[in-house]
């Protein structure tokens, strides 16, 4: 098959995208396939390029908002299903994270151009990505999720609903980019701060302590629960991307009626999305054995230490197979 990879992009995830590409690259051609690399930003990747990036190093930090904007600039979304890479390609994978290649941008523009593509359509990508909006369709089927307020808010509204410690993030964001968790009354407006510069809506939410558990969905199948184990207080950019600063133990040390337990709540999440081909549901398990899903991720990682290409290991998928059903899915 005719196959082109975006990745890269102008969103905040862009490291890790091209890291999740190249791999993604590699799988495809090693089953045989005509693959592309292209880059929203900056167009076709070059076989140097290529071998660069095929060191898979993300970095510890996103990068800067400056640097973004410069990649902005030159984008060429707005031209994209007229590009030959797009046109001619049987399917489109998608390895963008975050910002327009997760948001249903993209998935609109290859919508209207009739190309088919990985991950879930334009509207399903919406909801997912507006952690808003996903919450309430969680609530609404069933699926528990910790209390939120959408800022702006004040410490007395925040200790009245929520309580402190809380998580403020970015409504639309991944990655745990722009995400602080408030302790102290002081440092509320700081962390709301810090998230709006990567989102104009900010979402305040109930900080869950407990064990960091994460269920792939592929198709329609839930992967073996997989548990974080990191070194920080929560699995934030530099744990996920960082050799050794955090383990993932598949599958996860859970009963038999928990894995089950969670791996429902996963399809429940993924249904009440409307999402498609593979993703990411991610939870957390209190010490009285409550689940609270957090968040549903359409585009996930597909880094070394990425979450979902473990899973899909411990049920003895390869990651060349990997890629190939989500291509299979996108097809279908």
């Amino acid at each position: 098959m005719k196959i082109t990879v975006l990745m890269g992009g102008t969103s905040s995830e862009r490291n890790v995208s091209l890291a999740s590409g190249i791999r993604i690259v590699q799988a495809l051609r090693s089953r045989g396939h005509d693959v592309t690399a292209l880059d929203p930003a900056r167009g076709v990747i070059s076989e140097v390029e290529e071998r660069e990036l095929g060191t898979g190093k993300v970095g510890t930090k996103p990068p800067s908002l400056e640097a973004l904007s410069k990649f902005a600039e030159g984008t060429f979304l707005p031209n994209l299903t007229s590009l030959k890479e797009i046109k001619d390609a049987d399917v489109v994978f998608l390895g963008l994270h975050g910002g327009q290649g997760e948001d249903g941008t993209i998935q609109a523009l290859l919508d209207m151009a009739r190309v088919k593509y990985t991950g879930s359509g334009h509207l399903s990508s919406a909801l997912a990505m507006d952690k808003d909006l996903s919450k309430k369709l969680f609530r609404a089927a069933d699926v528990n999720t910790a209390d939120w307020l959408m800022a702006p808010a004040t410490i007395e509204q925040v200790e009245g609903m929520l309580g402190l410690p809380v998580v403020v993030k970015p409504s639309k964001e991944g990655s745990t980019v722009g995400l602080s968790v408030v302790k102290k009354r002081d440092d509320l407006a700081p962390a709301i701060k810090e998230a709006s510069k990567y989102d104009d809506e900010v979402i305040i939410e109930r900080f869950i302590p407990g064990r960091e558990l994460s269920v792939g969905v592929l198709g329609k199948i839930a992967l073996p629960v997989g548990e974080i184990i990191s070194k920080h207080e929560i699995y934030d950019y530099e744990c996920k991307y960082t050799p050794g600063m955090a383990t993932e133990e598949f599958p996860a040390k859970l009963s038999r009626e928990a894995t089950e337990r969670v791996q429902q709540q996963a399809l429940a999440a993924f249904k009440a999305l409307k999402l498609g081909g593979c993703a990411r549901i991610d939870f957390r398990l209190t010490s009285e054995g409550e689940f609270y899903c957090l968040e549903a991720n359409t585009l996930p990682g597909m880094t070394e230490l990425s979450l979902i290409p473990q899973g899909a290991a411990a049920m003895g998928i390869t990651f060349p197979e990997l890629c190939e059903r989500i291509v299979k899915l996108a097809l279908e």
